[in-house]
Order: structure tokens, then sequence, then C-alpha cells
């Protein structure tokens, strides 16, 4: 390999572990050894180290350690006249350079005011946001687990212009990879290029500043570490597993825009070592023999017009795009975009005016396959600014179309529709909400491409379901009315035939293995009262996509003889997870929380775990990032029931499960429920009352403790006993 390219990764690992030495030195001089620091909300501590060394770190005197480890990695740098094989000390050097990466953004997280905005997205005034926390790590594992997120791009540098910034960005947007930002140069980076162009940045559009500082950028390798240790079922300190799971199972690559400096040639090394190359333009040495990364190394001067395509390539990634006829990009990098009202062209029902998205089955011989209609004005008749009435009205035919389909296709209408740049889509049924950006109209875009975008992407989706599809947009009040009284018909019919299901009316369950890719012994079973763990696939939806993919994740799987009625626990789904699990799980059950439950991946919406003192269970939803009575936040419990392991006292599960009869029935069901973060509780309320006069307890809701009032477990004991809650009068649960 390169001498030249090895000696600068080296010098700049140099440079960094010596700024690393001086920075914690004088932190600790001035806030003291026992200073706590954390990438808040995590339950990895400081990942790279978690992960590679299985070190707790939590204070600035522990970051010694690491700092001992960077130093015992670094070698030295070349000599001029001596050649050596320098791939081994530059993947040393690279490692070093990580460690001191996470030194030097673990002590910016002591700092005052923070240097990041701990929040999704950046704000005008604060465009950084630094190691994101375990809430965005799960909301965002479904994405790379499903495969509409197949890897990350981590943009370091600036590109020569604003134009060539936006182009990258939207180019790997429609690729749907994730974009992660670091390291200015010069003071210049491209999250500022593509900030002063206007373009929304965050997780919700995939485009993500971490920080301007290069050592910023370990916070993508961390993000990739806590995914192998969060769906991969690594253990902390097992570097090997951690660095083979990166480089199998999470497809990632490096552009490095404008100049290469030491210490970014030092954070290239370092990603090489998790599998992931690096790709430049600009003329920097290469590493072109095969390794360490699938394929090359380091790769330049590649064209501004051909770098994605050849990072993709050199990274081995498998890029599966539908074309869709929009004037705008498409992919579902877009879905998480917002148009302020400011930047709205014009707006689609929402709150005060009508609308609704309805899709119904129709004969072969009643459908004109890609026949698009709008009834009423289109947009060039609309005044700017103004808000007008909006309806969807999809009918599809084909021979192995059901009546049962029909809710998961309607559904599909936000995600779809909300892959269009400049388009916004909210709520489904008749609380539908669109609006349409200023450019997006500029571009082209009219009330007829809604049905572009459908046509294209339900067939290309779901074609093997219908052979033929057409659409009609409904934009007058008059034709809107007149349909929506039918629409919620269908509606209250649909929600009666799901209601109205039972585990018992079934002869057969679904799997559901799409995390595999990610915590590879897991095997989730949906059931007609047990919905998937991520809340996004019920019992129809498992059916449905087994008729349209019959070799895919989710595979119908026969009940065969009962074993434990209560419990939930029937031969075939036995057999059926211990092949599917790899041999690992003999038993599940699915209506115990003790015994045998059911295994978790990481892509869950809810926690719950026994509290043993209470005779009870707390449940704690993805998004709440206090501390629980169980002693541990969500980040933590995740780490403990995810990665595909049987944990008894423990289950990951979704919100609807709790209304479920089926909840926990072994041990009582919901009654056993004593605390509940408070945003959880709330909007579950009704679900939560009607659970208390089903079971005669009066005053249910208000029994159950919450973080106002209990944030220890001897204060939600405290609380329920005054309460009387139900769960105190239950039979033991060990």
């Amino acid at each position: 390999m390169s001498k030249l390219i090895a000696t600068r990764a080296i010098r700049g690992a140099h440079k960094l572990v010596a700024r690393a030495e001086k920075e914690l030195k004088q932190a600790i001089e001035e806030k003291g050894p026992q200073t706590k620091v954390e990438f808040p909300n995590t339950g990895y501590y400081l990942p790279i180290s978690y992960g590679m060394l299985g070190l707790n770190i939590e204070t600035l005197a522990g970051l010694k350690e690491l700092l001992g480890q960077a130093k015992k990695l670094l070698p030295p740098i070349p000599e001029n006249k001596l050649w050596l094989p320098y791939l081994g000390h530059t993947l040393d050097a690279g490692m070093a350079t990580l460690f001191a990466d996470e030194i030097i953004e673990a002590i910016k997280y002591t700092q005052k005011p923070l240097p990041y905005l701990p929040e999704p997205n950046p704000s005008n005034e604060h465009l950084w946001l630094g190691a994101a926390n375990d809430v965005i790590l799960r909301e965002r594992g479904i994405e790379f687990v499903d495969g509409t997120a197949p890897g990350f791009a981590a943009c370091v540098g600036y590109c020569p212009s604003n134009d060539i910034a936006v182009r990258i960005a939207r180019e790997l947007q429609e690729k749907n990879l994730y974009v992660f930002i670091s390291a200015s140069t010069d003071g210049k980076s491209m999250a500022q290029q593509l900030q002063e162009e206007g373009v929304q940045m965050g997780w919700e559009t995939r485009l993500v500043p971490y920080g301007n500082d290069v050592t910023a950028t370990v916070h993508s390798l961390g993000f990739a570490t806590r995914v192998a240790l969060s769906f991969g079922g690594v253990q902390p300190g097992d570097y090997e597993r951690v660095l083979r799971y990166n480089k199998n199972r999470v497809f990632a690559f490096v552009l490095a825009l404008g100049p290469v400096d030491d210490e970014k040639h030092a954070q290239a090394a370092g990603a090489i070592n998790f599998g992931f190359p690096t790709i430049a333009d600009t003329d920097i040495d290469q590493i072109l023999p095969t390794g360490i990364c699938t394929y090359e190394h380091v790769v330049s001067p590649v064209p501004h017009e051909k770098i994605v395509s050849k990072a993709i390539e050199v990274r081995g990634l498998k890029i599966t795009v539908t074309k869709v006829p929009v004037p705008v990009s498409y992919g579902p990098a877009f879905q998480g975009e917002r148009v302020r009202k400011d930047e709205m062209y014009v707006e689609l029902a929402g709150q005060t005016k009508p609308g609704f998205e309805y899709l119904t089955t129709k004969e072969l011989d009643e459908v004109e396959d890609g026949k698009i209609e709008v009834i009423g004005p289109e947009i060039d008749e609309v005044e700017e600014g103004s808000t007008i009435p909006f309806a969807i009205w999809i009918e599809v035919a084909g021979r192995e179309m059901q009546p049962d389909f029909e809710p998961i296709l309607e559904r599909q209408i936000h995600d779809f529709i909300n892959g269009a740049n400049g388009i916004f889509h909210l709520g489904q049924r008749d609380i539908n909400w669109l609006r349409i950006g200023k450019e997006a109209k500029q571009k082209g875009f009219k009330f007829k491409h809604f049905g572009s975008i459908l046509h294209a992407k339900l067939h290309g989706e779901y074609g093997k379901i219908f052979d033929k599809v057409q659409i009609r947009i409904y934009t007058r009040e008059k034709e809107v009315l007149d349909l929506i009284d039918t629409a919620r018909k269908v509606y209250q019919q649909r929600d009666a035939r799901l209601a109205d299901m039972t585990d018992e009316a079934v002869d057969m369950f679904y799997s559901c293995t799409l995390c595999q890719s990610f915590a590879p012994n897991h095997v989730c079973i949906i059931t007609p009262e047990r919905s998937g763990l991520c809340g996004a696939y019920n019992w129809l939806d498992g059916k449905a996509a087994h008729r349209i993919n019959p070799t895919g994740p989710n595979q119908p799987v026969n009940k065969g003889k009962v074993i434990d009625e209560l419990k939930g626990q029937w031969h075939d789904i036995n057999e059926f997870v211990h092949h599917q699990s790899h041999k690992t799980l003999e038993f599940f059950n699915a209506y115990s929380i003790i015994e045998h439950p059911m295994t978790s991946c990481g892509c869950f919406e809810c926690i719950s775990c026994v509290l043993p003192s209470t005779n009870g269970i707390m449940t704690v939803y993805r998004d709440f990032t206090e501390m629980t009575p169980s002693g541990m936040k969500f980040s933590t419990l995740a780490g403990n029931v995810g990665g595909g392991v049987q944990t008894p006292g423990f289950i990951g599960h979704s919100k609807q499960y709790i209304g479920s009869n089926k909840f926990i029935r072994a041990e009582g069901g919901a009654k056993r429920i004593v605390w509940m973060n408070k945003d959880l509780k709330e909007e579950l309320e009704p679900l939560i009352r009607k659970i208390g006069e089903q079971e005669g307890l009066e005053g249910f809701f208000d029994m159950i403790a919450d973080e106002t009032v209990a944030t220890t477990e001897e204060e939600v004991l405290a609380y329920i006993t005054q309460k009387n809650h139900p769960a105190l009068s239950l039979p033991p649960l060990f």
C-alpha cells in the first residue's frame, strides 16, 4: 500500500492523541476528575470504547484508561528511507484516532453551553446535533432492518460549490442512504453549504450534521458500533464481532470532500477497520488492494458527478430504486421533510377543509390501469397560500386482490406521497393533511402527480396482488363531501373486522424475520391479538405480505397442538421458532413475560419489565429518556432485552399490544401495570380506562403511577398501596 497515505494517517493519529491528552488534562484541572461524561440518553456509555474494549466510562478520570489504550496503539511515524507493509500500522493508528476522537467529543459534553443541539433536527441557530441518542437509534433501526435505508455515507469536508453539495446530498437521499456530515475544512463544511441553500436537515430527512470538528466523525462510527450492540447481539468488548458485523451488515462509506489533511487521513484509517472504504474527490494516494474492506480501501480522484455511484460500487451496496415519474426528487429520505407555512404554495385538507383517502377493489373490466383524473381545479388554478378540499380515491383490480389487503395498500399512501421532495403529508383516512411547497410547484409538480406517485409505487411494491390501478384526485368540496360518508362506512367495517379477530379463531400465525438482518436469532410471531414489536405489522399485514412475497420474511406458521393455552405455547410454533432462531430458542410463550417470553429485536416501541416489590410491571415508551423505576433508562433496558435474546421478566412490544386481551395473560394481564411514563399513559388513556371497565376496576387509570409521582420502585409501591392497585392482590409473580 501507499507509504504516503500510511504516513499521513499515522501522523494524523499522533496529532489527535496529543490533542486528546492536552484537552483531558485541562478538563480534569478545571472540572475535577469525577465530572460526569456521557453522550446523553444512550445505554452504551461512549460507544467506541464500550464496544471495542468493554469500558464503562462515566467520568473524566475514566477517560485516562482510554487515552492509555490510544497511546498503546500508536505506531511510529514511518521513516523516510525504510519501506514496510503499512496496513497493520495504519489500522492501529485509525483505531487510536477513534479513541482520541471519543475523548475529545466526550469532553465537549461537559461544556456549558453545550456545543451541540440534542434534538433530532437542527434549528437556524444550532446546526450541529452531536451524537444520536438511543431513541433515534431505535426509531431509525427499522429502516436499516427492512432495507429502506441500505447504509450511510459519512461526508467530511466541503464541496467546491453549494450546487455540488446539494446535488451530492440529493443523490444520496434518492439512493435512500443516510448522510452523516462532519469535519469542516478552513471553516467550511458541507452542512453549512446545504443550510445556505435552504436544504432541510436532520434525522427526518436523513441529512444529519454531527459537528464541524474533525473529531465529530467518530459519531458515525459510534452509531455503527451501537447498531452491532443493539441489533446484532454483540457483547461489549468483542471488537472482532463488532467490526465483522459492520463489514457484513452495515453498508457505509466515507466521502472525503475537498482537501484531506493528516487528521482526515486518520479518520479514514479508523473507518477502514469497520470495512468502510473512503472515496475522495481530490487527488490523494489510493489503497486499491482488497482485504479489510470488501473491495478497494481508498479510491481517488473521483469526479463529483460519479462519486456517489463509485462509492456504492466500492462498498458493494445493492440499491433498488423505483423511478417515479414526477418533476421533483423522490425517495424515502424525503419522508421526514416538513413544508412550513412560509414555504407553502397550497395546503390540502387538514383542519379547515374536508378530505380523505380511500382504496377499494373493483372488477378487472371496471379499472383502466394508469388512468389518473383530477376532478376540480389543478394547482395552476389555485391561488398561492390557499387551503382547499382534497381527496384521493384509488381503485385496484386483480385476480389475487382481496378486501383484507385494502387497508394495507391504503396505509402506504402516506409514505409514498411523502417520498416526493417538497411535499408534506400527514394522517390517513379522513384526517389527511398535505402541503405542496413553492419550489415543488415551480419545478412543475401538479395534483395529477399524486396519482403518478401512487400508480408507480403501488405497482412497484404490490404488483403481485393486483393488475390494474386507477386514481381520482378530488379538489372541489362538493365531490369530497359527496363521497366521504361512503369511505367512513368502510373504515368502520374494517375496524370491526380486525377488532373481532382472536388468536383462537385462526389456525395459523405469521412470522416476521425482517429484523434478522440486524438481530440474527430473533423471530417475531404475529397473531391477531399481538402485533409485531415495532407496531408496524399486524396479522393482516403478515397475511398480505406473504401473498405479495411468498418467500419473504413473513411466513404462515401453523399453530399445531396446544401445549399451554394460558401462556400461549404451541408445538408447531416452537418448532418453527427453534429452526428460524438457528436453534437458539426451544420454547416460546406468546402471552407470558416471565416464562420463555418472545425475543426482542431492537425496534420495539415499548419495554415492559417486572418491578418485583410491587408484584406488577412497568411499561415505558422508547421516547422516554429519563430514569425509570427499574433503575435503568430505556436505552439500558433495550440493551438487555434486544438482540434476539430471551429475557425472563422483560419483553419488548408494540403500543397496541397493551390493549390486547392476550397482553401478558399468563401473569394476569394489564392489571399488572403499576407504572407507565406519563406521555404514553395519556396517549393510551381511553384504552386504559376501557381495560379498567372490563376488569371492573373503577379509577384504574389513576391507579397507575407515572414519573410525576414516582421515579423509584419504592415510590411506586407507596403510590399503588395508597391507591389500592389490583396488582397487590394478584398471585405472586415469582
